[in-house]
């Protein structure tokens, strides 16, 4: 688990933008590590996680996007029953709360992780790599 830069980017909510602003982003030569998108009435929040965030932040910018920068924890869990519901608990008893999530992928190790946002990321890190 570690803290990682997630980018929130404000879109047009049309046919084509996402994909327009994926292929750029490839085209930088920055890869796409997790996201997901929340849509509003005119326009989608793009949350994504990528393998260069100051590039990524750089480019998305000089493209005339709103982008924030926030960090949120990057945690690989182990695929059973119940390690979703230990991994929250350790956060709750720290009183750190989950505000939301999403699967990705560990460049690294090219396994499945989650993406997090906390109350407190440096809370939490902690609260999960205590004994």
């Amino acid at each position: 688990m570690h803290v990682v830069k997630q980018l929130s980017v404000f879109l047009k909510n049309r046919p084509g933008t996402l994909a327009d602003i994926c292929i750029q982003l490839a085209a930088e030569g920055i890869n796409i590590l997790g996201f997901s998108v929340s849509d509003t009435v005119d326009h989608a929040v793009v949350r994504m996680v990528v393998d260069e965030p100051r590039k990524a932040c750089h480019f998305l910018g000089n493209a005339g996007l709103l982008v924030v920068e926030n960090e949120i924890v990057m945690v690989e869990l182990k695929n059973e029953p119940g390690e979703l519901g230990r991994f929250g608990k350790r956060l709750a008893d720290a009183g750190v709360n989950i505000e939301y999530a999403y699967g990705g992928l560990d460049q690294q190790a090219g396994a499945g992780v989650l993406f997090v946002r906390v109350s407190d990321a440096r809370k939490a890190m902690e609260a999960i790599t205590a004994p």
